[in-house]
């Protein structure tokens, strides 16, 4: 096995870098948020250096499975709202919450931060090319829980604590809360937790479908790593197509979701690994998928 995806990161002499971990490894993209003393609470710039990874990971062919975690006792406590305005990035100058420039805040602002700042983020991850898994180590809040819930698996450490925190602080849910929670729970139950606000146990997040699996906080790291190791053994193409059916079956009909899916495996045929995987069930042995 090669260096750990902290070590591995920690060369890099950018300072946003060291606050991203970012490692590949057995084709598998480890990507760290790492500010453990602020729970992780995610920066613009770190927003933004995550945005790129889950774009590069998409286009990689070195890359065939992806794992988001994080150091320290929180996944994520949502968006950094103590945070100063970004550095650098594809929106230079864009506008956090609650900042002001002149004096004064103009009207669409905090519109338009949402679209470009936590939605992007999210969509990053939904769009992403490449099976995301999500390793949750401790507390995932706001824009932290969607971060995890909007992963392809979750796996989450028995003292994870999911906490639609926004009704706290007097806000409407973004990030794509309100979107990704009815999907995954129904609307009565996604009402419930965004109306409260209360922390959700990984046990309570595994029995109402939010969290594939509960395991040991030690052994959250290997269970990340088998899964996504088994992930980036198989058909990448394949896998890419089923995320993307999955995810739009919940916003189409059934004429739409049957076409699509026609078109997928008539895409999908084209593929070596199809192929492959064809041949291996014809010859009676384990096919050996390479990801194209």
């Amino acid at each position: 096995m090669t260096s750990s995806p902290e070590k591995s990161a920690a060369k890099s002499a950018d300072p946003v870098d060291s606050l991203v971990l970012h490692a590949t490894d057995n084709h598998v993209a480890w990507i760290t948020l790492n500010r453990p003393e602020a729970l992780n609470a995610i920066t613009p710039d770190q927003r933004e250096r995550l945005i790129q990874h889950l774009s590069h990971a998409s286009c990689d062919p070195g890359v065939r499975a992806v794992v988001i975690t994080a150091t320290g006792r929180g996944f994520c406590a949502g968006a950094d709202l103590r945070g100063g305005p970004p550095t650098g990035g594809p929106q230079a100058g864009e506008r956090v919450a609650g900042e002001q420039v002149a004096g004064e805040r103009v009207a669409g602002d905090v519109a338009r931060m949402i679209r470009l700042g936590a939605q992007r983020l999210i969509g990053a991850v939904l769009d992403c090319e490449k099976p995301v898994i999500a390793a949750v180590n401790g507390t995932a809040a706001g824009l932290g829980a969607h971060l995890a819930l909007a992963c392809d698996l979750v796996l989450a450490a028995d003292s994870a604590k999911f906490i639609e925190v926004f009704v706290r602080r007097g806000l409407v849910p973004d990030g794509g809360g309100a979107y990704l929670l009815p999907r995954l729970i129904g609307p009565q139950r996604a009402k419930e937790l965004m109306f409260f606000g209360d922390a959700l146990t990984a046990a309570d997040a595994a029995r109402l479908g939010l969290v594939n699996r509960v395991v040991p906080a030690d052994d959250l790291e290997k269970t990340a790593r088998d899964w996504a190791e088994r992930l980036a053994t198989g058909p990448t193409r394949a896998l890419a197509l089923t995320k993307q059916l999955v995810n739009a079956s919940l916003d189409t009909d059934r004429t739409t979701a049957f076409a699509a899916e026609a078109a997928a495996q008539e895409i999908n045929m084209t593929t070596a690994d199809a192929n492959e995987g064809v041949a291996a069930f014809t010859e009676r042995r384990t096919p050996h998928y390479r990801g194209h």
